[in-house]
């Protein structure tokens, strides 16, 4: 369910739609696991939610939260406090978007090991058994 009516039509397979922008956006994988994260373990602070999304440079954290920010997902709250706290949360728009990714996240964990397989299938049948060329 849309928060606003509009009358312009959105279609992400249209070249030049803003839709496919905000899809291309959210469909980076730091930015759904930052929403997944979120979603599971509430507002954090960054320093929570680089441990919590491992592999995740200060850089692309940053980036990421502040494209999250940008596109009304996620809230940045400075507490006022000495040092002052920052915390990191989903506000409705970022909720909605969630609830939404976690059957893929959930999809992804439980099927894993078969894409693997797969890959390692496809790999060995068209790379002579090596790492396909970038």
């Amino acid at each position: 369910m849309a928060s606003q009516q509009t009358d312009q039509e959105f279609d992400i397979f249209a070249a030049f739609c803003p839709s496919r922008d905000v899809f291309a956006e959210l469909a980076d994988k730091w930015s759904l696991l930052l929403v997944l994260s979120l979603r599971k373990c509430g507002e954090q602070r960054f320093s929570e939610l680089q441990r919590s999304v491992s592999g995740v440079s200060r850089k692309m954290l940053t980036q990421s939260l502040r494209a999250l920010e940008r596109d009304g997902l996620v809230q940045r709250t400075v507490h006022p406090e000495a040092p002052p706290r920052v915390v990191y949360g989903l506000l409705p728009l970022g909720h909605a978007l969630a609830e939404r990714i976690a059957p893929l996240g959930e999809w992804v964990e439980e099927y894993a090991d078969s894409v693997v397989a797969a890959r390692e299938r496809f790999d060995r049948a068209h790379c002579g058994g090596g790492v396909p060329a970038p």
